[in-house]
C-alpha cells in the first residue's frame, strides 16, 4: 500500500471512527457499571444480568441488522446523489423497527422468567433475570429506532451526532444504575430491578434525540411516505443475513452458557466478567472501524469506484489488526491488574476465572478485529450473507462444537472451553478475509442501486 494514501485513509477512518468509538466507550461503560453494580449485591444478580441480556440482546440483534442495511443504503445513495432513495430508506427503516420492537414488549411480560428459567441457575437468578428482562424489553421499540436512527445519520458521514446524543443517554443510564442500584442520592434502592429501568430511561431518551436529530431542520433527510417496495425488499435483503448473524451469535451463547454453568455459577459469572472487561477496552475500537468501513465502501461504490472501496476496506482492516492486536497483547499480559483495577467486587474465584477468560479474548482480539473491520466493508456493499456465514460456522462449529467436544467427550474442564473460543475468532477473521479477497461484493452493491435507481441519481 503506498504510504501516503495508506495515511489519507486512516486519517478519513479515524475521523469518522473516533465519534463511534467515544460513543460505545460510555455504552461498554455503562453495561460494565452493570456487572460492577450487581457483583456488588450478589452473584446470582450478575448471573441473572448475563442470562437475560442473552434475550435482550434479541432486540439489538435486529436493530443492528436493520441499522446495517441503513447504514449500507444511505451511504450508497449518499455517494451516488441518489437524495431521494436515501431519504425513503431511512423512513423505512425506521418504521420497520418500531413495528418489529412491538412483540418484545409482551415477551418480557409475559415469559420474562419462563426464558430465564431455561437456563440451570439458581431460583434467585432466575427471578432476577425475568425482571430485568420484563424492564428492558419494555422499550425494546426505542431501542430499535435508536440503533437504526443513529446508523442512518453514520452513513451520511455525520458520527458526531449520534455519538453527542449516545453519550447524553449512556451517562443517565449510568447515574440512574448506580443511583437506583444502591438506593443513592435520595432514590430508592431498586437492585436489579433499578439496574433494568435505568437501561430502559435510556433508552427511550435515545431513541427520542436521534429521531429528533434526523429529521431536524439542519439535516439532509426528510421524511419521506413509504411508497417504493424496492427499497423496502432491499432493505429486507441486506439486514435478514445481518439479523441472523447477531441471531446465531446468541443462540451459540444459550449452549454455551449451559456448558458452563455445569462448572457452577461462579464460572460464568467469571466468564461474564471476563468478557465484558475485554469488551471494555476493545469493544470501542473495533465497532468504530465497523462503522468507518461500512461508510467509505458504500460511499464509493454509490460513487462507481470498486477500486477505491477494495483499497479503503483493507487499509481500514489492516489499522483495526494493528492497533486492536496492541490492546489484546496488553490485556493478555496484565489480565489480573486489569479485572482487579476495574473493581467488579466478584469473588476471588469468579476474579481468577474473569482473568483466565480475559487473556482468552485478548489473544483472540487482532483476529476478531479483522472479522469486525472486514465485515463492515462488506456490509456497506450490501453483501452481508458472507459474515452470516462466517459467525455461524464459527459460533456452532467452535465456540459451542468444538467446546462441548473437549469438555464432554475429552474431558479437558474449562480449557476446552477456552480453546473453543479462540478457535472460533480465529475462524471468523479467516473467512471473511478470504471472501473479501474474492467474492464479488462491488457486484452486489452495483445490482442494488442499478435495482433501485440510485446510480443516475434521483428517479
Amino acid at each position: 500500500m503506498n504510504g501516503g494514501r495508506l495515511r489519507d485513509v486512516w486519517t478519513r477512518v479515524f475521523a469518522l471512527a473516533w465519534p463511534v468509538m467515544a460513543e460505545q466507550t460510555t455504552r461498554t461503560l455503562m453495561r460494565t457499571v452493570d456487572i460492577v453494580v450487581t457483583a456488588a449485591l450478589s452473584p446470582a444478580a450478575v448471573v441473572a444480568i448475563g442470562l437475560a441480556d442473552l434475550f435482550a440482546r434479541f432486540p439489538l440483534r435486529i436493530g443492528l441488522g436493520l441499522g446495517g442495511a441503513a447504514i449500507a443504503l444511505s451511504s450508497q445513495d449518499t455517494g451516488s446523489g441518489a437524495d431521494a432513495n436515501r431519504d425513503e430508506a431511512v423512513t423505512q427503516a425506521l418504521l420497520v423497527a418500531f413495528l418489529v420492537g412491538v412483540p418484545f414488549v409482551l415477551v418480557g411480560v409475559l415469559f420474562g422468567e419462563t426464558a430465564v428459567g431455561l437456563f440451570p441457575a439458581s431460583d434467585d437468578a432466575v427471578r432476577l433475570g425475568g425482571t430485568y428482562l420484563a424492564v428492558v424489553f419494555a422499550t425494546a421499540p426505542a431501542r430499535l429506532v435508536a440503533l437504526v436512527a443513529a446508523r442512518s445519520l453514520q452513513g451520511l458521514g455525520d458520527t458526531l451526532t449520534p455519538m453527542y446524543v449516545n453519550v447524553v443517554a449512556n451517562v443517565v443510564n449510568v447515574s440512574l444504575s448506580v443511583g437506583l442500584g444502591f438506593g443513592l442520592l435520595g432514590l430508592p434502592r431498586l437492585e436489579v430491578f433499578g439496574v433494568g429501568l435505568a437501561t430502559s430511561a435510556a433508552n427511550a431518551l435515545s431513541a427520542t434525540l436521534l429521531v429528533a436529530a434526523v429529521y431536524r431542520p439542519e439535516s439532509p433527510v426528510t421524511f419521506a411516505r413509504p411508497t417504493d417496495a424496492t427499497i423496502g425488499a432491499q432493505l429486507v435483503r441486506v439486514s435478514l443475513p445481518r439479523v441472523a448473524e447477531g441471531f446465531a451469535a446468541e443462540l451459540a451463547e444459550f449452549p454455551f452458557n449451559a456448558l458452563l454453568l455445569s462448572f457452577g455459577d461462579v464460572a460464568n459469572a467469571g466468564f461474564q466478567i471476563g468478557r465484558r472487561v475485554y469488551q471494555q477496552v476493545t469493544g470501542p475500537l473495533v465497532r468504530g472501524y465497523n462503522t468507518a468501513a461500512s461508510i467509505l465502501v458504500g460511499q464509493a461504490l454509490g460513487r462507481g469506484d470498486p477500486a477505491t472501496a477494495r483499497y479503503e476496506g483493507w487499509a481500514t482492516a489492516v489499522l483495526a489488526l494493528g492497533t486492536v492486536g496492541v490492546v489484546g497483547l496488553l490485556l493478555v499480559v496484565f489480565a489480573d491488574p486489569v479485572v482487579a483495577v476495574l473493581g467488579f467486587g466478584g469473588s476471588g474465584e469468579a476474579l481468577t476465572y474473569a482473568a483466565e477468560f480475559a487473556v482468552v479474548y485478548g489473544l483472540s482480539a487482532p483476529l476478531l478485529a479483522l472479522f469486525v473491520a472486514l465485515s463492515g466493508a462488506l456490509q456497506g456493499a450490501g453483501a452481508t450473507r458472507i459474515p452470516f456465514v462466517a459467525r455461524l460456522t464459527g459460533m456452532f462449529g467452535f465456540f459451542v462444537g468444538l467446546s462441548y467436544v473437549a469438555v464432554e467427550v475429552l474431558g479437558t474442564g474449562l480449557v476446552g472451553v477456552y480453546v473453543g473460543v479462540f478457535a472460533a475468532y480465529a475462524w471468523m477473521g479467516l473467512f471473511v478475509f478470504v471472501a473479501f479477497r474474492y467474492a464479488d461484493w462491488a457486484g452486489t452493491a452495483a445490482g442494488l442501486l442499478r435495482e433501485r435507481g440510485s446510480i443516475e441519481g434521483d428517479d
